[in-house]
C-alpha cells in the first residue's frame, strides 16, 4: 500500500481550497485564495524534505514562510480599508536576499522569521478590536474573533520557530523536520481556514454593494479624537437615518457602507456611536432590529421567521441570542407576554 506523508495531503487540501477560493470570491478577495497557495507550497516543500535535500528547497522554505504572516495581515487588513503598504515587502526581501546568500552569509534567518511572527500576530490582535469597514454588521463580532485567533496562530508559530532554533543550537536539527511537519500540517490549515471563511465574507459584502452610494470622507483625516458635541450631533444623524430610512433592515449593511449613507467617515462614525451609545456599531444596529421585531410581534401575525428576516437578521440562532439580550425573553416568551397583557 503506497503511504503519502502527511504534509502532501494537507498541501492537496489546500491547493483544492485556493483554486475553490480563486473562482468563489471577488476580485477584492483573491488575496484569500494566495494566501492558500502560499500555505499549499510551503507544506509541499516540508513534504519534499523528509526525503530529498535539495539546495534550491532549502532556498525557498524560508522565503516562503517569510510570506505567510504578512499574507495573513493583508488578507485581515483589506476588510478595515488599509491600502497595501510597500514597507510590507521589507521583510520577505530580507529573508530572500539572506537565504540566496547562503552560505557564503549566513545571516539569522530564524530570528527574523521569530520577529516578523511575533510582529505580524501582534498587530491583528491590535487590530481586532477596530471594526471592520467592508464585513457586515452582523458579522463584524466573528470577524473580529478571527482576527484573534489568527494573531494567536501567528504567535504560536513564533514559538515553534523558536523551538527550530534552540533544536538547531544544541541537537543540530535533528528533530527540525518533524517540529516543521507538526507546524504546517496543524496551524497552516487552521490559519488557512480562518482566512478562507475572511474572503468569503469579503465577498459577499462586494457582490451587493451600491457604487451610486456617495464617497465618505477620507478616514485619514479623521484619526483624531471627536468632541462629545460633535459626536452627539453625528449620532443624532445616524438615528434620524434609521427612522426615516429603516437602513438597519438591509441584511448586508456594513460600516463602509452606513458612512457612505450619511457622508461621514466610517472610523468617525463607529467612534460616535461608541462614545455616545457605549457599545459598537454592531450592537447598536441589532438594537434598532430588535425594537423593529419587537413591534411587528405585537402588531402582525408574521412568523418569527419572517420578523427575523424582515429586521435583518441573517440566521434565526443571531437573532434568538441578540434579542434575549436585549429583551431577557424569547421572541415567543415576548408575544405570549404582550398578547396576555392586552
Amino acid at each position: 500500500m503506497i503511504a503519502i506523508p502527511l504534509p502532501f495531503i494537507v498541501s492537496m487540501l489546500l491547493f483544492l481550497l485556493a483554486f475553490f477560493l480563486w473562482v468563489n470570491t471577488s476580485k477584492k478577495a483573491k488575496s484569500s485564495s494566495i494566501f492558500a497557495f502560499i500555505c499549499a507550497l510551503t507544506t509541499t516543500i516540508v513534504g519534499l524534505r523528509w526525503s530529498v535535500d535539495w539546495t534550491l528547497l532549502r532556498a525557498l522554505q524560508p522565503v516562503l514562510a517569510s510570506l505567510v504572516p504578512v499574507c495573513a495581515w493583508l488578507c485581515f487588513s483589506q476588510a478595515h480599508g488599509t491600502r497595501m503598504n510597500k514597507w510590507h515587502a521589507l521583510g520577505p526581501g530580507i529573508i530572500t536576499l539572506g537565504s540566496l546568500s547562503y552560505p557564503h552569509f549566513q545571516p539569522p534567518l530564524d530570528v527574523f522569521l521569530t520577529l516578523m511572527y511575533v510582529g505580524y500576530g501582534i498587530a491583528l490582535l491590535r487590530l481586532a478590536p477596530t471594526p471592520a469597514e467592508d464585513i457586515r454588521l452582523s458579522d463584524t463580532e466573528g470577524f473580529s474573533q478571527a482576527e484573534r485567533i489568527a494573531g494567536a496562530l501567528l504567535l504560536f508559530s513564533a514559538v515553534i520557530d523558536g523551538a527550530l532554533a534552540v533544536n538547531f543550537m544544541f541537537y543540530e536539527g535533528r528533530h527540525a523536520i518533524y517540529i516543521l511537519t507538526i507546524s504546517y500540517a496543524l496551524l497552516l490549515p487552521a490559519l488557512v481556514l480562518i482566512i478562507a471563511w475572511v474572503g468569503l465574507q469579503v465577498h459577499t459584502v462586494e457582490v451587493k454593494s451600491h457604487p451610486s452610494l456617495p464617497e465618505a470622507p477620507s478616514v485619514e483625516q479623521t484619526r483624531h479624537p471627536i468632541l462629545d458635541s460633535d459626536a452627539q450631533l453625528i449620532v443624532n444623524q445616524f438615528k434620524q437615518l434609521m427612522q426615516d430610512k429603516q437602513t438597519f433592515r438591509d441584511p448586508d449593511l456594513t460600516l463602509n457602507r452606513l458612512s457612505r449613507k450619511l457622508v461621514i467617515p466610517s472610523r468617525q462614525l463607529s467612534s460616535a456611536i461608541n462614545q455616545v451609545y457605549g457599545r459598537n456599531v454592531s450592537q447598536v444596529i441589532n438594537e434598532f432590529r430588535i425594537n423593529y421585531a419587537k413591534q411587528r410581534l405585537i402588531e402582525s401575525d408574521d412568523s418569527i421567521t419572517q420578523i427575523y428576516m424582515s429586521a435583518g437578521f441573517h440566521s434565526k440562532s443571531n437573532f434568538n441570542r441578540e434579542f434575549s439580550r436585549i429583551t431577557g425573553q424569547t421572541p415567543s416568551e415576548f408575544r405570549h407576554a404582550e398578547m396576555y397583557l392586552s
